[in-house]
């Protein structure tokens, strides 16, 4: 046992298997006063571990669920929020660890039919609702597609694997909270309670102008035969500086007074009386103690190496970092000048401070992929139109695949279907039946370049019996976003996921008063 060991011994041995974890913090200032933190937890075990139930990073809860419904490969999302890519530039590890506004699950089921499929499905999802406080459960036949091009497995095709179906489903009204948050720390080696992962508090973490949290379980095979499941948390956050900071010195929002507002003087109804405030310009000062309302408690002894550093930070090269304490943290080069890295002290909180500095220029990444939006059109109870705009912005054509999952009581009408702008190369469309499943539409588009694409489409709404009304039935029914992979064009290059706005679909209400 451990417990009977010096603790100098004990050090080495967790040192010994630290290539089992691994944690990482990466911060970048975004433009106007954001912050982009990114947490990245990984473990692994060995597949003839998992399989005898014994344990030592890997989550056994989460496991054994894995283990009851067969589930191969597991890909859960929480998410709050829109990210702007128009102000903060290209999305965070190409869109792949982001899911649609609420709950997103897809895993890859082992079932000799599809029945068999579905019943696992079902307890996968009814055994995930309890683990995280979720309600996933909602996430019945009527909420379930089975996608064809969207989605890839991330991890290594098992042989034993013979008979997979992929199951997806989304929950875009789930409002995602601290409930969320505990039973996703909880999964970590750490807890949260050391490491990068002590700075995730659910009033920060749910403060944020964009936030997600994904967790990734999928088999890895190496060259040499050796197999094991790897467990990839996520939690992406866009902080706004100012409203994060402001607790601690002002707690209740209160307008400066208009002699301290910055006024662009460039609008022609600038006057002594009239004041339009002008857009931020310079480095704001912000620390991690501030911004979080602790430093990093020391490090996760579980995941230090003598070569780790955990935290990175993109910043320009004149931009200006006070690190505490100096001794416990070293700074290193690595990929270029504008990234600096940073190894944690066991016993010794971290901190950065990086003071108010005239604008250095941020890391402008504005490579974005594509653009897309789309909105219910029409008026009326009985009748309404769907409108996608898809904008190609780079001077190469794009080959993607474009997916919907719409409820039951929506029904389109598959005849005035219209894709202008692009050429369709495959269409996969399953019908729904009501009460029982909700239309699967999958489209392989070929955009080229510089173009626009519109796909637009009529539907009918269902009239629904009174009893399957929400308790909020004035405010209407939550229609999941649609999901855009766009595939790579060269070998090498990994895909890239966006995802639009959830829709609000009003349908005819009964008076319930009467």
């Amino acid at each position: 046992s451990l417990l009977a060991l010096p603790a100098s011994l004990v050090t080495a041995a967790y040192n010994t298997a630290a290539a089992d974890y691994t944690e990482h913090l990466h911060l970048r200032p975004l433009p106007g006063g954001a912050l982009y933190a990114g947490f990245n937890f990984t473990a692994s075990t060995p597949l003839a571990d998992y399989d005898n139930q014994h344990f030592r990073f890997f989550p056994r809860s989460l496991a054994q669920i894995l283990q009851y419904t067969h589930t191969t490969e597991l890909h859960l999302r929480f998410a709050l929020g829109r990210w702007d890519e128009e102000s903060w530039g290209s999305r965070p590890r190409n869109g792949r660890r982001e899911g649609g506004t609420g709950v997103e699950l897809w895993a890859w089921m082992e079932g000799d039919s599809h029945a068999e499929a579905a019943e696992r499905w079902s307890g996968l999802v009814n055994s995930l609702s309890g683990l995280f406080c979720a309600s996933l459960n909602f996430i019945d036949q009527t909420k379930t597609i089975q996608p064809i091009l969207t989605f890839e497995p991330e991890g290594t095709v098992l042989h034993r694997s013979s008979h997979l179906q992929l199951m997806h489903g989304m929950l875009p009204h789930e409002v995602v909270c601290t409930e969320n948050l505990t039973p996703f720390l909880k999964l970590l080696p750490c807890k949260g309670k050391a490491g990068v992962s002590s700075l995730l508090d659910g009033h920060k973490v749910f403060d944020a102008n964009w936030q997600t949290m994904s967790i990734d379980v999928r088999p890895r095979c190496s060259s040499e035969g050796q197999c094991s499941l790897e467990i990839d948390q996520t939690v992406d956050l866009v902080i706004d500086l100012e409203r994060s900071m402001r607790p601690q010195d002002n707690p209740i929002p209160r307008p400066p007074p208009i002699e301290q507002v910055p006024c662009d003087e460039s609008k022609p109804y600038n006057g002594h009386d009239t004041c339009y405030p002008k857009a931020l310009q310079d480095d704001m000062e912000w620390s991690l103690s501030r911004i979080f309302g602790r430093p990093i408690q020391g490090s996760c002894a579980l995941g230090l190496t003598q070569d780790a550093t955990p935290v990175s930070l993109e910043v320009p090269s004149s931009r200006l970092v006070e690190v505490t304490p100096s001794t416990a943290a070293e700074a290193v080069p690595q990929h270029s000048a504008q990234w600096r890295t940073y190894r944690l002290s066991e016993n010794e909180d971290f901190d950065l401070l990086l003071p108010e500095q005239v604008n250095s220029g941020h890391n402008e990444d504005h490579a974005q992929l594509l653009r897309a939006s789309r909105q219910i059109t029409g008026y009326g109870q009985e009748r309404g139109g769907m409108h996608t705009v898809i904008v190609n912005p780079h001077a190469t054509a794009v080959r993607i695949v474009y997916l919907e999952s719409l409820p039951w009581f929506l029904r389109p009408y598959m005849h005035t279907l219209r894709i202008d702008g692009a050429e369709t190369q495959q269409m996969y469309y399953t019908p729904a039946i009501d009460r029982r499943k909700g239309t699967h539409l999958e489209l392989l588009l070929h955009v080229p370049a510089n173009a626009t694409v519109q796909l637009t489409y009529d539907f009918e709404k269902a009239i629904l019996r009174y009893t399957e009304y929400p308790p909020d039935a004035n405010r209407g029914f939550d229609v999941p976003p649609a999901i855009i992979r766009v595939l790579p064009s060269s070998e090498g290059e990994a895909d890239s996921y966006l995802r639009t706005t959830s829709l609000l679909l009003p349908l005819p209400t009964p008076d319930f008063s009467m």
